[in-house]
This record gives C-alpha cells, sequence and structure tokens, in this order.
C-alpha cells in the first residue's frame, strides 16, 4: 500500500461515512438547501471523524461541478482533487495544540480579509479548538461575529466544555459520538476485503476492541498488523496479540484463576513466564483491568453486552461467567482497585514487575 490505511480509506463522500448519521444530515441538508453556516463546532472524541467530516464539508462546498439541490462532492473537478490531495490553497487546517497564541490568530484574521484564490469560500479548520488562549480566543471570538462572506470556520475539539461559551454561541455545535464495535469491525473487513488480504475473523474483533471507538485507531492498528504480516500473508490472531503488545484471553483467565485460588507462587511464575515471552506488562494488567470491570458489570447485569463482550468467542464468554460466578461483587471490586493502583506504580516503578507482585501478596493473603 502506497497510504497508510487511514489516509487510503479516508471518506471521500458524505455517505461513507459510519456513525455519525445525524451529523451527515444535518449538514448535508443544509448544502443541499445553500444554507451552510459561516462557523461550525465539531465537538467529539478523538479519532471519530470531526476533521474528516470538516474536510468532506470544505470539498462540498467548494466542488465545481455540484448542482443546486445537490450535496455530495464531485470528487472529479480541481478544487475536489485538490483536497483529496492536501494541497487546497483555500482550506486552512490550523493546529491550535501547537498555534494556540494571539499572534497565530491574528495572522489568521489578516488571511481572512482575503477573498479566496480559486474557490468559492476560504475554509479554515481548527483542530484542537480549546487549546487556543484566553487572548486567541477572544481574538477569534471577533472574527467569528462578523465573518466576510467567503470565509467558513470549522473548528474541532474533544472537549467543548472548555470553549468560552461566546464562541460556542456564534457556531453550529455537533457532537460526535463514538464508534460501535459491529461499525467497527464492518469498515474493517470492508478495508480488507478491497485489500485482498486474508484473516482470521478474531483478529478485527481484537483491533476493533482495542480503538476503543475511534475509527482512527482502529485503522492505525490495523496497519501495524498489516505491515507485519505482508499483504501475501494471513493474518492470524496469535501474530496480531503478540505485535499489539497484548497477552491472549487465555492467559488472563489463566491469572485470575490463580488469583481466586489463592496460588501466590505459581501467579509469581506465571507474571515471570509473561515477561519472558516479552509480554507487555502495562498492557496485561489493562486488559485485566477491562476483564475486571466485565465481571462487576455483569455482576449488575447479568445481560449486559460491552465492545469486551462482543470480541470474545463463545467458549471464552461461558468461562468468563464461570469466572465471574467465583468472586463476590465486593471481591470483583477489591481487585478492580488494586489492579488500577499497581497500573498507576507500575509508570514509576525501578522493578517493572514489583507493583503486580506486590498486589498478588495482598490478594492471596486476604480471606475469603
Amino acid at each position: 500500500m502506497s497510504l497508510v490505511i487511514y489516509r487510503k480509506y479516508r471518506p471521500k463522500l458524505f455517505s461513507e461515512v459510519i456513525g455519525q448519521e445525524h451529523v451527515v444530515k444535518t449538514i448535508t441538508n443544509a448544502i443541499k438547501d445553500n444554507m451552510a453556516s459561516h462557523g461550525y463546532l465539531f465537538a467529539g472524541p478523538h479519532g471519530c471523524g470531526k476533521t474528516t467530516l470538516a474536510r468532506l464539508l470544505a470539498k462540498a462546498l467548494n466542488c465545481q461541478t455540484r448542482k443546486d439541490g445537490q450535496f455530495e462532492p464531485c470528487n472529479q473537478c480541481d478544487s475536489c482533487l485538490e483536497i483529496n490531495q492536501g494541497n487546497a490553497i483555500d482550506l486552512i487546517e490550523i493546529d491550535a495544540a501547537s498555534n494556540r497564541g494571539i499572534d497565530e490568530i491574528r495572522e489568521l484574521k489578516e488571511g481572512i480579509r482575503f477573498a479566496p484564490v480559486k474557490s468559492k469560500y476560504k475554509v479554515f479548520i481548527l483542530d484542537e479548538a480549546h487549546q487556543l488562549s484566553k487572548d486567541a480566543a477572544n481574538a477569534l471570538l471577533k472574527t467569528l461575529e462578523e465573518p466576510p462572506s467567503h470565509a467558513i470556520f470549522i473548528l474541532a475539539t474533544t472537549e467543548s466544555h472548555k470553549m468560552i461559551p461566546t464562541i460556542l454561541s456564534r457556531c453550529q455545535t455537533f457532537d460526535f459520538r463514538k464508534l460501535q464495535m459491529p461499525e467497527i469491525i464492518a469498515r474493517l473487513e470492508n478495508i480488507l476485503k478491497q485489500e485482498k488480504i486474508s484473516y482470521e475473523p478474531e483478529v478485527v474483533k481484537l483491533i476493533a476492541a482495542q480503538a476503543a471507538g475511534a475509527m482512527r485507531d482502529a485503522e492505525s492498528l490495523l496497519d501495524e498488523v498489516v505491515s507485519f504480516t505482508g499483504q501475501d500473508g494471513k493474518i492470524e490472531l496469535k501474530e496480531a496479540r503478540v505485535l499489539l503488545g497484548l497477552s491472549d484471553n487465555g492467559s488472563i483467565f489463566q491469572f485470575l484463576e490463580f488469583l481466586r485460588a489463592k496460588k501466590t507462587k505459581e501467579a509469581f511464575e506465571f507474571i515471570n513466564e509473561l515477561m519472558f515471552k516479552a509480554v507487555d506488562l502495562k498492557e496485561f494488567i489493562k486488559s485485566i483491568i477491562q476483564f475486571l470491570r466485565e465481571m462487576l458489570l455483569l455482576k449488575i447485569d447479568p445481560s449486559f453486552q460491552s465492545p469486551l463482550a462482543l470480541s470474545l468467542t463463545s467458549e471464552e464468554k461461558k468461562r468468563l461467567l464461570e469466572l465471574t460466578a467465583a468472586f463476590t461483587e465486593m471481591q470483583v471490586k477489591t481487585m478492580l482497585e488494586k489492579f488500577m493502583a499497581a497500573e498507576n506504580k507500575m509508570r514509576t516503578a525501578t522493578i517493572l514487575q514489583l507493583p503486580l507482585e506486590l498486589m498478588v501478596v495482598e490478594l492471596c493473603a486476604e480471606k475469603s
């Protein structure tokens, strides 16, 4: 592949965007009716499509062949092609995390005064807009209050609560959501099909679970796995786990079984074995915490279906239910707290596995 997956398969049409139907419908209706706003705020978690949709909006508004009553860009005119290639002169993307000062916004304001070079609109996409300094935010506000007719602002943020209220009041706000596991799985399977790469079904479930609702993260992880196995080879679950630094679910179940049976010696040997196999202990602890959370939720509501549950095989689900029944709700809560504490301590520990080993001693010493 000449391009990384998340760039190669970035949606080029509104119909290709998944998981944000409520946003797409409102924006495409506005484009179709020639009622585009001069200020938008796209808010939501990272990797859910905010900048992708911002570029689509810019492309549709500046498409040279789009007719009234239509909203999809043609992807063939000069304007569309330039945006697809990332070299459109009238589409200005600014990362507020590294350009957050008053001077940068003043420079932006100066540029706004000039008409677009080639397009109908000059579109400014301001990523991580909540990181603007107070002075810069106030300067931007002045521009949003009286924007020139040729300028459109699209602010993207993962933390909309940090935006000043006056800016929020000048923008149409759209809340993006995290993607569901089935949506991510379907997308990854479609990419693998188009790339003609064979894979074990459990691989896409594993990647989707690790992405935690972020499509961009899922595509980046898939890119890593494909690069490792090569396009000609079959992607196997075992290889994917090793590459992503994850232990297999069987290891997690085995470790929890040692804790349930208060087998300190076996648990210690198991930790050393994981290190010998080059398993990332930090990732191992994260996986344990995910499983313990699942067990706690099952204690509260046996019918609960989480992304983790969807990624398990029928045999693994059965084993998880059996393990859940072996602990009380309070025991699961206690383990969760101790594992989270051990995870924090591992970040500064001189001996990486020591916080985990001390936690094992504590849990195995407790009376049932």
